[in-house]
């Protein structure tokens, strides 16, 4: 772990103070230098001095969303969210400073990959938010009925946190409860993978009793946020590594079938409701990263614009990913989504003239583009997808299909994603003829929204976008020449995490 550093005398309070940097603690008033330097440090709790009060519950638990954030970063030097887009083949960048990128996208990737830290470092940061809050929030005095949707939420977030962790590296530590000098979980060794995903499920499992509400506008944990995330969890385990098969797209079918059942979700009517800030939390948006301009704003703004164009009110206009030609090309003639300003765009007005169109030179992520940012306030108020309703649908189509073929309510899930990109329905398909059609969907729907790459791994299958059919993944070739290798079927864990901790064994091929 990263906080496991030689200077060991920081552990005493270090999950403490993660916790209050993620809540903006530890600010105060100075009168003076004087006063500075007589004043106790504020930010020196120990956990027995803060979990004493309702507040410090509610408190506790909201820094455990705040490392969520923390991979869509963006800059000039890229940022950590694109490293699972490069992976897939589909990406393409014109910042040519931004090594990381080249580093996943050109299959050269190495364990000191900054992308791969900040996603190792945040996560297990909110980890171990998680863990105290889940420790200590049951030692408050408080309404019994907070304390435990609370807990719900500290649970989901920490089996949200181990899924992308081991989905990411495979070999990784289990880390339950908060740590110490004491700890022999201190330096941990890594669990079996399937130790993993059975706390996760508990995890989940836990959150779906605690009393949430189906929906929540704030952006907080919910009820359909739980259980599309067990349909996910649950398709994943069916698929590699673990191969539970068949018991397993039943549980995920079960699951995701339960939040269409509820009603309480719908697809939006229009793809521009994707990227609406109006839209938060709502409908189609079952669970988002909280973001607000002013106050937190929305930064991956800058990655989505093309290279110096001066089409933006942001000042850095970085180029940092976008779609290649043949991703965007491979699309089914007709498909809505790959029209002009869906999923994509190509052109845009000037800065300084918005009468004058300027061609791009590239298909770039219209979906994720905050029109009033970009034009105006330079300062977004768009919040990032982390699970839609048409994932569940999709989710459903596929784990249904391969439970009892191609039924009725497995062709309804699928043809509704087709009905709003204006394609025809699909119909009279095969078990395996309609298994491959969803996946593309897969593919096409939820493109750059950190999904795909991952269905790529458990399914060990690559979206050939010339033939428009599925390759094995090892062995597949990108469209723009390099091969994936057996190794790419999970990233390296950081040298740093390495070096500090001794009892973790670095991933085959690195």
């Amino acid at each position: 772990m990263a906080w496991a550093t030689k200077n060991e005398k920081v552990m005493k309070t270090i999950a403490l103070k993660y916790m209050a940097v993620a809540l903006g603690m530890g600010t105060f008033a100075l009168g003076g230098c004087s006063e500075f330097l007589n004043e106790a440090d504020p930010t020196n709790f120990t956990v027995e001095q803060y979990f004493t009060k309702p507040e410090h519950a509610r408190s506790s638990v909201n820094a455990i969303y705040a490392s969520m954030r923390d991979p869509l970063g963006s800059g000039f030097n890229g940022g950590a969210w694109m490293m699972t887009e490069f992976a897939t083949g589909l990406a393409a960048t014109d910042l040519g400073q931004a090594a990381n990128s080249y580093f996943v996208k050109d299959l050269n990737n190495t364990s000191d990959n900054g992308y791969g830290a900040t996603y190792w470092q945040s996560y297990y940061r909110g980890i171990t938010n998680a863990n105290l809050s889940i420790a200590k929030i049951p030692e408050i005095t408080m309404d019994e009925a907070e304390a435990t949707r609370l807990l719900g939420e500290a649970h989901f977030l920490r089996a949200w946190y181990y899924f992308e962790l081991i989905r990411m590296f495979g070999h990784i530590p289990l880390i339950t409860e908060p740590v110490n000098l004491e700890s022999e979980q201190l330096r941990p060794s890594q669990a079996d993978p399937e130790a993993v995903y059975e706390l996760i499920v508990q995890d989940l499992t836990t959150a779906e009793a605690s009393g949430m509400p189906w929906t929540d506008a704030s952006g907080r944990v919910n009820l359909g946020a739980v259980k599309s995330l067990l349909a996910e969890v649950y398709l994943t385990m069916a698929g590699y590594p673990l191969q539970k098969g068949e018991a397993y797209y039943g549980l995920a079918a079960e699951k995701a079938k339960e939040v269409m059942d509820s009603e309480e979700f719908e697809l939006f009517s229009s793809y521009d409701d994707l990227h609406d800030p109006s839209t938060k939390n709502m409908a189609e948006n079952i669970f988002m990263i909280q973001f607000a301009t002013q106050l937190i704003p929305g930064n991956w703004q800058v990655s989505i614009i093309p290279y110096n164009k001066n089409i933006s009110k942001y000042s850095d206009e970085t180029g940092g990913i976008y779609a290649t030609a043949n991703f965007v090309r491979s699309y089914e003639a007709g498909d809505l989504r790959a029209k002009e300003k869906q999923f994509f765009y190509t052109t845009f007005t000037h800065e300084d003239r918005r009468d004058e169109v300027v061609e791009l030179g590239g298909y770039f992520i219209w979906k994720h583009f905050d029109e009033v940012a970009q034009t105006s306030s330079g300062n977004s108020d768009l919040n990032w997808p982390v699970i839609r309703y048409a994932n569940v649908l999709l989710t459903y189509a596929e784990a249904a299909n391969e439970v009892n073929g191609p039924t009725a309510d497995a062709y309804q899930a699928v043809n509704a994603i087709r009905s709003r990109a204006e394609l025809d329905d699909l119909e009279g398909l095969s078990k395996e003829q309609l298994r491959e059609a969803i996946w593309k969907e897969r593919w096409y729907e939820l493109c750059f929204e950190n999904k795909t790459w991952f269905d790529m791994v458990r399914l060990r299958k690559a979206f050939n976008v010339g033939t428009k059919q599925f390759d094995n993944y090892v062995g597949h070739k990108f469209s723009y020449g390099p091969v994936l290798k057996e190794r790419e079927l999970l990233f390296p864990i950081p040298t740093s995490e390495v070096r500090n901790n001794t009892n973790l064994i670095q991933n085959d091929g690195y």
